[in-house]
């Protein structure tokens, strides 16, 4: 075997066990140490090295020896290219400490001389110039030995809004064969009055009578996939896109309930109803207490044209927080926990939680929906707030439908993933059941 095989063989072998020694210590340095096994495995490791460093060294030394002319010059071509040839003095991963070693000879504690020898050996080295170049979990630089751990179980989805609004509201199920509901409604009463004596004459009006419209509509969704993606993914992929359609279906849900424009197939939501009652507020320095009397107007309203109670109140969860936000003169909260039995307070704050009931105001259950619209007025970004009488809102909803379709695909191995369902909205049985408050004074809050 030629001198210059066995030198190439023994660089291998030195790179393959400083490779090994490195991993064994990048993983000490992630689980805080070794363990005894792993310790001896990168002792001997380190002894290999060793071993090898003086082999190739005595090999060298015996190239220049005999081949003079073109051998030795080629043995320190082949050499020339090898990064470590000898274990740095004190190394990322060495056992040696070079501040604990001055210490010792300072203080006279090096009685075997060892770390002098060390310092000696380690000034040495640093005024040769003599390269290294450590191994470490950079990519090409050892990294590729030390792969990532993808958590497929941690999955992390699209995080998205619910459907707090529609949750409040009157739900039924949808009825079948038809594509639009008809409700009956009272357009003008009968009516009483006083008999102006024995036998005079009763009043009698005739009732007249109306309807309500409310076309069904669809929310469908859809996502082609890879064949491939479904066969291969560590994870079930088609539930996490079935999960994400789903959820999204009931953002959109949610936005029909509330501001659907009742045209381009959308249903007419509780923003576009005719007859709802609205209140502005309109301020340039905008307080609590105004907006706090502006709901108890909302509260009487209900109760004067609807003759029932609202049941609830809806506002957007940054609205809330402004409320949260406020305090007295003397720096104390106007909005605190029921807990602590407050007193004076304009609101009680009952969990932090979203997208649910957050607290009472006025009696009545405050409800969180990020959902409401927050870009109202003019570049201001209003938001506003819904008081109403929930149980006089009607959503009639089918459930949704799940449909997987190799077919479409079939050419390219494409699968095509697919939910629809059916709705019917309105507010438009009793109107006087929600009242809008809105204006300037509900522009964009600081905080």
């Amino acid at each position: 075997m030629s001198t210059d095989t066995r030198l190439s063989r023994l660089q291998e072998r030195l790179r393959t066990a400083q490779i090994q020694r490195g991993i064994i210590a990048d993983k000490g340095d992630e689980n805080g140490g070794l363990t005894e096994a792993e310790f001896r495995q990168w002792e001997q490791y380190g002894r290999d090295i060793a071993d090898l460093d003086d082999r190739i060294a005595e090999l060298v030394s015996v190239g220049q020896r005999s081949e003079p002319t073109g051998g030795a010059a080629a043995v320190r071509r082949a050499t020339s290219g090898l990064s470590v040839n000898e274990p740095r003095t004190y190394g990322k991963h060495g056992r040696s400490s070079y501040f604990q070693d001055l210490a010792r000879v300072r203080l006279g504690q090096d009685d075997d001389g060892s770390a002098m020898q060390r310092l000696q050996r380690h000034a040495t080295d640093v005024a040769t110039g003599q390269e290294y170049r450590d191994l470490n979990r950079t990519d090409g630089n050892g990294g590729y030995a030390v792969p990532p751990a993808w958590l497929m179980g941690e999955f992390v989805e699209l995080a998205r809004a619910g459907r707090a609004y529609a949750n409040v509201v009157n739900g039924q199920p949808m009825p079948g064969g038809t594509d639009s509901i008809n409700i009956p409604k009272v357009a003008t009463g009968s009516a009483t009055a006083i008999q102006t004596a024995d036998n005079g004459a009763v009043q009698e009006t005739d009732i007249t009578d109306t309807f309500i419209n409310a076309p069904v509509r669809t929310i469908a969704g859809q996502q082609d996939v890879a064949i491939q993606l479904l066969d291969q993914s560590p994870v079930s992929f088609d539930q996490v896109i079935f999960r994400d359609l789903t959820a999204d279906f009931a953002t959109k849900l949610d936005l029909q309930v509330i501001s659907g424009s009742g045209s381009s197939g959308q249903v007419t939501g509780v923003r576009g109803t005719s007859g709802i009652t609205t209140i502005a507020y309109t301020s340039g320095s905008p307080t609590v207490a105004g907006v706090y009397s502006k709901i108890a107007d909302a509260v009487q309203r209900v109760h004067t044209t609807r003759f029932m109670p609202p049941t609830v109140i809806v506002m957007h969860p940054r609205r809330w927080a402004w409320f949260l936000a406020a305090a007295d003169s003397a720096g104390r909260p106007l909005v605190v926990p029921q807990a602590g039995n407050p007193q004076n307070a304009v609101a009680t704050l009952g969990a932090v939680a979203a997208e649910q009931v957050v607290g009472q105001m006025h009696g009545l259950p405050v409800v969180t929906d990020p959902s409401m619209p927050t870009t109202l007025g003019t570049g201001t970004n209003e938001d506003v707030i819904h008081v109403l009488r929930a149980s006089d809102l009607l959503l009639y909803e089918s459930g949704i439908r799940s449909r997987v379709m190799p077919e479409v695909g079939s050419g390219t191995l494409t699968v095509r993933l697919q939910i629809y369902g059916y709705l019917a909205f309105t507010a438009a049985r009793y109107p006087a059941s929600v009242v809008e408050i809105g204006g300037s004074a509900l522009a964009a809050p600081s905080f």
